[in-house]
């Protein structure tokens, strides 16, 4: 027993020294704020603002073959609905994006709906910008407090190239998309 008291003593020194070490280390520098400044400014964020959550969502749209409103004749791809899980910047699933309405909705159970408030262009082939106000959320957990979510850096997830007539009506197509959703909170 006695030989094994020295090993004891050395190994609980060892690990103090290195809970000190890691005690006097520099404090690790945070991931820094998103910066909305590039953005077109119908999709900024108002001021008061914070940054709660950055997530990219990765999945399908879905569109449909319809006639247009005001010229049942013709007819046009319309969106039905997005369909992605959201991750972490890690890549860590966190949640899914899923509509109609667009819904946004944490692993802990928590989700928010919004309201379009503006979209700008993204440039050939992707869907636009978008800035959306958010309803009260539902449950308790991530979601609560989100005022606003901003849909920036998309790729892809426009509507189909291919023909939408009278003969492939009611026909639906589903396209890959990505977007980084920012997901705001009133600054305290």
């Amino acid at each position: 027993m006695q030989a094994r008291t020295p090993l004891i003593a050395m190994t609980l020194l060892a690990t103090a020294a290195a809970l000190t070490a890691c005690g006097s280390m520099a404090p690790m520098t945070s991931i820094p704020a998103f910066n909305q400044s590039t953005l077109p400014a119908a999709v900024q964020v108002p001021a008061g603002q914070r940054v709660a959550m950055e997530t990219v969502g990765a999945g399908d749209i879905t569109y449909e073959c319809r006639a247009k409103k005001d010229m049942p004749s013709d007819f046009e791809w319309v969106f039905v609905g997005p369909d992605a899980k959201l991750m972490d910047r890690a890549g860590k699933t966190i949640g899914r994006y899923f509509g109609p309405p667009a819904t946004w909705e944490s692993n802990d159970g928590s989700k928010v709906t919004a309201t379009q408030v503006a979209v700008a262009p993204a440039g050939a082939g992707n869907i636009p910008l978008q800035l959306v106000k958010a309803n009260p959320a539902m449950g308790m957990g991530a979601m609560q407090g989100v005022t606003y979510i901003q849909r920036v850096a998309t790729q892809g997830g426009v509507a189909p190239a291919m023909a939408c007539a009278a003969g492939n009506a009611g026909q639906k197509q589903v396209v890959k998309y990505q977007a980084d959703y920012i997901l705001w909170k009133a600054a305290s």
